[in-house]
C-alpha cells in the first residue's frame, strides 16, 4: 500500500480528523496490498454508498466509521421483539411461506403496532406485496416502496358497452397516440398540471434537479404490469354510486408516480439506513421517525410524489377522453403504494404503510384488477380493524416474471387473449394471464373487506412492449 495521507483523505471527502485518523489506522492494517491508487477509489465508493460496505468484514469498520460521520449523533441501534405484533392473514393458502416470513419479520420491528397480509400477497422487497403495517410515529420508505403512490383510476363513461365495438379502431388509434410507457421520454404534446408547481420542489434541494424528467414523464406510465385499457363494467343493483345497475363503457389505469418516486425512494431509503441500524436481514426495513426532519421531509415527498401519479392519471384519462369526444359519470381512485395518517379500532394513531393493497375504510371505493383477460372488480370497503381498513390490490403474482416468460409462448398468449375477447397493443408474456393468482379465488377471500360494486371486463389493452 502506498502512504496514504490525510490530505489525500481531504481531497476525496473525508473532512472530520477522527474518521481520517481510523481510515488510515483501519487501512494500514486491512489493507496492505491494495496500490494507493485502489484505496482510494474503494474508499471514493464507500463514502457514496456506505450501507454497500457492510456485510464485508474488511470494509464494513470504515463504512461504519462513514455512517456515523454522514448522519452524526443521530444514528441509532434497534433490536427487534422476541415476538411479532398481532398480524391478521387472509387466503393463506395462496399465500408463499417467503411473503409470510417477510411480513412476520416486519411484525417484529420495534415500531410496529399491527400488521395485516392480503390474499393477493408474494414476496417483495422489504415489506411483501400485499403486506399492510401499522407503525408508531414512524414511517418505513422501503415499507412505502419504490412506485410510491401507484395507483389505480377508473373513470366510468357515459356510453354504453356498445361503443367499445363500435369505435375500436379510433379507441385503439387514441391509445397509441395519447399514452406512452417505458423509462425514457414523454409524450408528444407538453403537459399541464398544477402539481408541477408545488413549492416542495424548491423547499427541498434534493428535488430540484427532478423536476425536469417529472415536467417530461407528466401523463405517461412505467414497465411491468402498467396499463391503459378500455373495457365494459356492469354495475350491480342498488351500488353505492348511485348509479343505474347496467352496463357501461369505462376507462381503467394502472401506473405511478415515474422517475421522481423512484429518486425519492432510494434517497430516503438510504437516509433511513444510515440512521437507523436494525439486524442485518432486517435492515431494509429501517424506518425514519416522524418527529425528525428526515422523517418530515420523507412525508413531505411522498405526499408530492402521490399528488404526482394522480396527476398522471387525472392527464391520460382527460386526453383520451377528450380524443374519443366522452365524458366520465363518475371516478373511482386511490393509492396502493403509500402511507397514511390513520388511527386503530382503540384510537391510537398510527401510521399505516400498504404495500400493494388498497384502502378499505367503510364506504371507500377501490378497484381490485385481475389481468390483461380476467375482470377486475369495483369494490367498496367494510372498514375491517383486523386488516387495517385494506383490501388486495390486485390478484397478485402466482409466477415470478423470469418464470411467466419461461412458460408462456407468444402465440399462446394470443390465443388466450382472442378466447377472451381482448385486444392487446404492447405487452409481454411476463404478464400473461396464468402469471396472476385466481382473481376469483383472491376475492372470494376478502369478503369480510369489501362489498362487490360491479365488475369490470378488458376489451382494449395497451402495455409496455419490453
Amino acid at each position: 500500500m502506498g502512504n496514504l495521507r490525510t490530505k489525500d483523505l481531504s481531497k476525496i471527502g473525508y473532512h472530520n480528523d477522527q474518521l481520517r485518523s481510523l481510515v488510515i489506522g483501519i487501512a494500514s492494517k486491512n489493507f496492505k496490498h491494495h496500490s494507493k491508487q485502489q484505496l482510494l477509489d474503494l474508499l471514493v465508493n464507500i463514502k457514496n454508498d456506505p450501507t454497500a460496505f457492510l456485510d464485508d468484514e474488511l470494509t464494513s469498520k470504515i463504512a461504519e466509521k462513514v455512517i456515523g460521520k454522514v448522519e452524526g449523533p443521530s444514528f441509532k441501534t434497534f433490536e427487534l421483539r422476541d415476538e411479532p405484533v398481532y398480524c391478521k392473514t387472509y387466503g393463506g393458502k395462496g399465500i408463499e411461506t417467503s411473503a409470510k416470513k417477510q411480513m412476520e419479520l416486519a411484525s417484529l420491528l420495534p415500531v410496529s403496532v399491527q400488521g395485516a397480509l392480503m390474499p393477493d400477497a408474494h414476496m417483495g422487497f422489504g415489506l411483501p406485496i400485499g403486506g399492510v403495517l401499522a407503525t408508531d410515529n414512524a414511517v418505513i420508505p422501503y415499507a412505502v416502496g419504490m412506485d410510491i403512490g401507484c395507483r389505480m383510476a377508473l373513470s366510468i363513461i357515459d356510453e354504453t358497452d356498445g361503443f367499445l365495438k363500435r369505435f375500436q379502431y379510433q379507441i385503439k388509434q387514441a391509445l397509441k397516440n395519447h399514452t406512452h410507457f417505458g423509462m425514457e421520454g414523454g409524450l408528444d404534446i407538453r403537459q399541464e398540471h398544477e402539481v408541477l408547481d408545488s413549492p416542495v420542489f424548491n423547499e427541498i434541494p434534493f428535488l430540484k434537479p427532478l423536476r425536469s424528467k417529472a415536467v417530461r414523464q407528466l401523463g405517461t406510465s412505467g414497465n411491468g404490469n402498467h396499463f391503459v385499457e378500455f373495457g365494459e363494467i356492469e354495475l350491480l343493483a342498488d351500488n353505492t354510486l348511485g348509479l343505474p345497475a347496467k352496463k357501461y363503457s369505462a376507462l381503467l389505469t394502472h401506473s405511478g408516480s415515474r422517475g421522481l418516486g423512484s429518486a425519492i425512494a432510494r434517497h430516503y431509503t438510504q437516509i433511513a439506513m444510515n440512521t437507523c441500524k436494525l439486524p442485518r436481514h432486517a435492515q431494509q426495513l429501517a424506518w425514519l421517525d416522524m418527529d425528525s426532519e428526515a422523517g418530515q421531509e420523507y412525508w413531505l415527498t411522498m405526499t408530492l410524489a402521490g399528488d404526482y401519479a394522480k396527476a398522471c392519471h387525472e392527464r391520460i384519462h382527460a386526453n383520451l377522453l377528450k380524443a374519443l369526444g366522452l365524458k366520465a359519470l363518475h371516478v373511482v381512485e386511490n393509492h396502493h403504494n403509500f402511507a397514511w395518517k390513520d388511527r386503530l379500532a382503540d384510537g391510537r394513531e398510527v401510521i399505516v404503510h400498504r404495500k400493494g393493497a388498497t384502502p378499505a375504510h367503510k364506504g371507500e371505493l377501490g378497484i381490485i384488477p385481475g389481468s390483461m383477460t380476467t375482470p377486475a372488480y369495483l369494490v367498496s370497503g367494510r372498514g375491517t380493524a383486523d386488516a387495517l381498513y385494506s383490501a388486495s390490490h390486485g390478484a397478485g403474482r402466482a409466477m415470478s416474471r423470469q418464470k411467466a416468460k419461461d412458460s408462456m409462448t407468444v402465440s399462446a398468449m394470443k390465443k388466450l387473449l382472442t378466447n377472451a375477447g381482448v385486444t392487446l397493443i404492447g405487452g409481454t408474456v411476463e404478464e400473461n394471464t396464468l402469471a396472476y393468482k385466481d382473481i376469483e379465488k383472491v376475492i372470494a377471500a376478502q369478503g369480510d373487506l369489501v362489498d362487490i360494486q360491479g365488475k369490470f371486463y378488458p376489451r382494449i389493452v395497451r402495455m409496455n412492449k419490453e
